[in-house]
């Protein structure tokens, strides 16, 4: 199906704000039987807004927008057996769009009217944000009377005596693991969590019960954690828009996600705050936004408010340029290219790129070492390995040159250079990696240069921060401690200079490999 199939009545069709950026496709005759229209009219017959905002006045009665309305359903939808379609939904909406007060209203529906000894659990990464939807929650229960009546509320628990179903809050911070069997999981800001654990463990324990979901609301973040690996949210997100497009068969995930239709989108547009939130200028205020945008750093902006998933927190490439780049191909053999070595003979990562000596050059990984996580400090690269590839490389492409500094790898070039191959010196200075940087920057920014969209070499580019000093800025990792591998993308500035050299200029090699003249790093 289309990432923008609507998945709605006529009623939800023009529904402000519906449908999102991506959301996976529900059966008519699912929607047809999906109990989401019985979880807002309990929402709004007997749930209040707890604070001020711009929705409303505390104490006033919930009203789901049409959006909100269309967005049950889905998540609700009723298979032909009569149970729920989904179990494992994921929902991306920026800030301030009402996701906390609309989790807490379906965590009190499951409480009354959910199944005997129910479990309810609201999950989040620390203890106070763990609390903001079960804290809500409570203050509904307290300022609605027949609520009140029903359920019985403790500190950390609110419990109902006539099917003894019970909803507290868990966070990453603190929970048992044993003796868990939820009926419904509402983990907010999913985004946040630090690790799998609690999400498995909770995932783990529904597997006894007869109609269970887990419901992830969550804003963007930043795609990789503190060690290099991709989060978790991020990783359900990208198994997301598999679903949504029908590259991936599973009915029981549900995914919807506001976010702009263009990555690259202009965030200071009030067109891309207006397509990022489907409470905008209602539920959030436009004047918030515009007064946000002029005092948020842009990646903060983007994850927050436009609902968009950044690589760092201080990223080189605006966010969607890299992607928009994106052109998966078999580089024929026989092609001209330039290959391009970047690494460390005991460090934790070496990488070969090549790239097309063509008008529109493209990037490709050739291939990369990286350290496993748990290897010990005394871990080597496998120095055969990387010669052997690049003899193969040789026979299989026309290399016109082989671009390397070659820090403690003299050995291997000079062997390379005997063997006829047309090795030539790249030292990585700040006089040819400044303004190699910025040539690669401008053809990202104008599409003038595609890639293979390598997962890895995205993650290096990801990964990349700019270090900028009297002698210009070049690329860098975001501080000299950090895990986060930048080698792929150190390759592919290298070898799109010399690439576009040779689309110049053309001619002989313009150095001979000597490696003890080389400029100081």
């Amino acid at each position: 199906m289309s990432a923008h199939s609507t998945n709605s009545s006529p009623r939800g069709k023009a529904a402000k704000g519906w449908p999102p950026r991506y959301l996976t496709e529900v059966p008519a005759a699912d929607l047809k039987r999906s109990r989401g229209d019985d979880v807002v009219d309990f929402a709004e017959a007997l749930c209040k807004i707890t604070k001020d905002s711009v929705a409303g006045h505390a104490g006033d009665p919930m009203i789901f927008r049409g959006w909100q309305r269309e967005l049950t359903r889905n998540l609700f939808a009723v298979r032909p057996d009569g149970k729920f379609r989904h179990k494992v939904g994921l929902i991306g909406l920026p800030r301030k769009n009402g996701k906390s007060a609309w989790l807490s209203a379906l965590a009190l529906e499951h409480l009354v009217l959910g199944p005997q000894g129910g479990e309810i659990y609201s999950c989040a990464a620390d203890r106070e944000q763990a609390r903001i939807v079960f804290g809500a929650a409570k203050r509904m229960v307290e300022m609605q009377p027949e609520l009140s009546e029903i359920l019985t509320v403790y500190r950390d628990a609110i419990y109902n005596p006539k099917t003894g179903a019970t909803y507290r809050a868990l966070s990453s911070e603190a929970f048992t693991k044993e003796g868990l069997s939820p009926t419904l999981v509402a983990f907010d800001e999913l985004h946040a969590q630090p690790n799998r654990e609690l999400f498995d463990v909770m995932s783990l324990a529904m597997g006894a019960r007869n109609e269970p979901m887990l419901i992830g609301i969550t804003t963007a973040g930043v795609k990789v954690d503190p060690t290099g690996k991709d989060s978790l949210c991020f990783s359900l997100y990208e198994y997301g828009k598999k679903v949504a497009s029908g590259e991936v068969e599973d009915p029981s995930f549900f995914f919807s996600w506001w976010e702009p239709k263009d990555p690259a989108a202009d965030h200071r547009s009030a067109v891309t705050w207006d397509e990022s939130n489907p409470g905008f200028d209602d539920i959030v205020a436009a004047e918030d936004f515009e007064s946000a945008v002029n005092r948020t750093p842009e990646s903060e902006f983007r994850t927050k408010r436009c609902n968009q998933w950044v690589s760092t927190s201080d990223t080189w490439l605006p966010v969607g340029t890299w992607d928009n780049c994106t052109e998966p191909m078999d580089v024929p053999d026989g092609t001209a290219i330039v290959l391009a070595f970047d690494g460390s003979f005991n460090g934790d990562c070496t990488a070969i790129v090549g790239v097309t000596v063509a008008e529109v050059p493209h990037v490709f990984v050739v291939e990369v070492w990286e350290k496993p996580d748990g290897e010990s400090a005394d871990w080597q690269v496998p120095v055969m390995d990387v010669e052997q590839v690049i003899r193969d490389a040789c026979k299989r492409w026309q290399v016109e040159e082989i671009a390397c500094d070659p820090y403690r790898w003299a050995r291997t070039f000079q062997v390379l250079e005997e063997e006829q191959l047309p090795v030539v010196l790249f030292p990585q200075t700040a006089s040819r990696m400044t303004p190699a940087t910025t040539r690669f920057f401008e053809a990202v920014m104008n599409r003038s240069m595609t890639h293979d969209g390598d997962a890895r070499l995205s993650r290096h580019v990801g990964n990349a921060t700019l270090r900028a000093d009297n002698r210009g800025a070049r690329l860098a990792k975001e501080n000299k401690n950090s895990t986060r591998r930048i080698d792929l993308a150190i390759a592919s500035v290298m070898g799109f200079e010399r690439a576009a050299w040779w689309v110049s200029q053309g001619g002989s090699i313009p150095m001979v490999f000597d490696p003890w003249s080389m400029e100081d790093s």
